[in-house]
C-alpha cells in the first residue's frame, strides 16, 4: 500500500517538475524575446549598409558602366511613382465593390506632393492609390484632368520629404540623343523599370478625334503601365510624359511622349483651376477626311462645312449659320478641323478674329469673338 502511494507521489512530482521546466523555459523564451524586441534599428542599419555598398559599387564602376543612363535613372527613378485606379464595379450578384481598374505611372514634380500623369490613368477613378518607390502608399486626390491633352495632376500628402524630378527643355531636343523611359509597365510588379533608346523624331503629329497632338517619338520601350511616367534625357531631366495610349498597337520600337514644354502650362492650370480653359467658336464642323470616312455628301468648297452650332456661342452671335462653309481664319486658308483648332488655341480666349465663310455663291467676312469653352 505504501509502495503504491509512493509511486503515485513520484508520478505527480515528475509531472510538476515537467510543468515547472516548461514554464521556466517559456519565461526564458519570453525574456529573450523582450531583449530582442528593438529590431527596427537593425533594419535601418541594413538599409544603411545597402546604401553604403551601392555607393562603394558606384565608386568602383568604370566609366563604361557608370553611364549617363545609370545616372539619369538614379536621379529620376525615386520621383517616378505607381498610380492605382480603383473604381466601383458591380459583380455577378449585383453587389458593388471597390476594385482595381488599372495601374499607371506618375512623376513627382513639386515638393508639396504634386504628381503629373495621364488623364486615362486616373479617368473614372473612385479612389487613387499612389505607391512610392520605397513601397509606401498614400491616397491621392485628382486636382484636375484634361482629356484633350491626356494630362492630369494628382496630389498626395506625404509624411516624408519627396524626391522631385527636374523638368528639362523639350524644345532643344536633338534627334538621335539618348532617351530613357522610367515607369511601371504591366503593373507595380515591374515598378521602376528603365528602358533606353533615342529620340527618334520630334513634332510628330497624330490626330486623335478633332485634336492634333505634337509628340516626341522614341524607340525606348513604352508599354501599358508606363503611361504617365517620365521620358528623361541623358542629363537626368524629364523632357516628356510617356503615353501608352497613343502608342501604335502591334508595332515595335515606336513610343510617344507629351513634350514637357507643352505639358508644363497645362499641369499648372490643372493644379490651380482643376481644368484647362480653352477658346472655341461653338460649331460642329465637317472636313474632307470626316466626310470621306463617314460617307457624308456635302459640298465643302475647299473649307469646313458647318453642321451644327452652339446656340448663343461665338459663331452664332457673329451671324454664322448651319450649311455655311468656313474658308479662312484671319486670312489663312483652312483644310482641316485640327488646323482650325490650332489657330483658335493660338488666338486665345477673348480674341476677335476674322472668319471668311461661303454662303451660297457669296463670300462673307464675319468678326467672331472667341469665348471660353463651357465645361460640358
Amino acid at each position: 500500500m505504501k509502495k503504491k502511494i509512493f509511486t503515485k507521489t513520484l508520478a505527480v512530482f515528475s509531472i510538476l517538475s515537467l510543468m515547472l521546466t516548461f514554464l521556466a523555459s517559456g519565461c526564458s523564451v519570453a525574456s529573450k524575446k523582450d531583449k530582442a524586441a528593438p529590431a527596427a534599428p537593425a533594419v535601418t542599419q541594413q538599409q544603411e549598409t545597402r546604401e553604403q555598398k551601392a555607393a562603394q559599387t558606384e565608386a568602383k564602376m568604370s566609366g563604361g558602366r557608370n553611364t549617363a543612363i545609370v545616372q539619369a535613372a538614379k536621379k529620376v527613378g525615386p520621383a517616378v511613382v505607381g498610380i492605382t485606379n480603383k473604381a466601383l464595379v458591380t459583380d455577378f450578384f449585383n453587389r458593388t465593390k471597390l476594385m482595381e481598374r488599372g495601374t499607371g505611372s506618375g512623376v513627382i514634380y513639386d515638393k508639396s506632393g504634386l504628381i503629373a500623369t495621364n488623364n486615362h490613368v486616373v479617368e473614372g477613378a473612385k479612389e487613387i492609390v499612389v505607391s512610392l518607390p520605397d513601397g509606401k502608399t498614400y491616397k491621392g486626390k485628382v486636382l484636375g484632368a484634361d482629356a484633350t491633352t491626356d494630362l492630369a495632376v494628382v496630389k498626395i500628402n506625404a509624411e516624408e520629404p519627396l524626391v522631385v524630378a527636374d523638368f528639362g527643355n523639350s524644345d532643344d531636343l536633338m534627334v538621335g540623343e539618348p532617351a530613357i523611359a522610367i515607369g511601371n509597365p504591366l503593373g507595380l510588379e515591374f515598378r521602376g523599370t528603365v528602358t533606353a533608346g533615342v529620340i527618334s523624331a520630334l513634332n510628330r503629329s497624330i490626330d486623335l478625334g478633332e485634336r492634333k497632338f505634337k509628340l516626341i517619338q522614341t524607340d525606348a520601350a513604352i508599354n501599358p503601365g508606363n503611361s504617365g511616367g517620365a521620358l528623361v534625357n541623358a542629363d537626368g531631366q524629364v523632357i516628356g510624359i510617356n503615353s501608352a495610349k497613343v502608342a501604335v498597337s502591334g508595332v515595335e520600337g515606336i513610343g510617344f511622349a507629351i513634350p514637357i514644354n507643352e505639358a508644363k502650362p497645362i499641369l499648372a492650370e490643372l493644379a490651380n483651376k482643376g481644368r484647362v480653359a480653352r477658346p472655341f467658336i461653338g460649331a460642329s464642323l465637317i472636313d474632307k477626311d470626316v466626310a470621306q470616312r463617314y460617307g457624308i455628301d456635302v459640298d465643302l468648297k475647299g473649307g469646313l462645312f458647318v453642321a451644327k452650332l452652339y446656340q448663343g456661342g461665338p459663331a452664332w452671335q457673329a451671324g454664322i449659320r448651319t450649311n455655311d462653309v468656313i474658308l479662312k481664319f484671319n486670312g489663312n486658308s483652312i483644310k482641316s478641323v485640327s488646323d482650325l483648332r490650332d489657330m483658335i488655341n493660338k488666338a486665345g480666349i477673348g480674341a476677335q478674329v476674322n472668319i471668311t465663310i461661303v454662303r451660297g455663291d457669296e463670300q462673307i467676312d464675319k468678326t467672331v469673338t472667341l469665348a471660353e469653352m463651357p465645361k460640358e
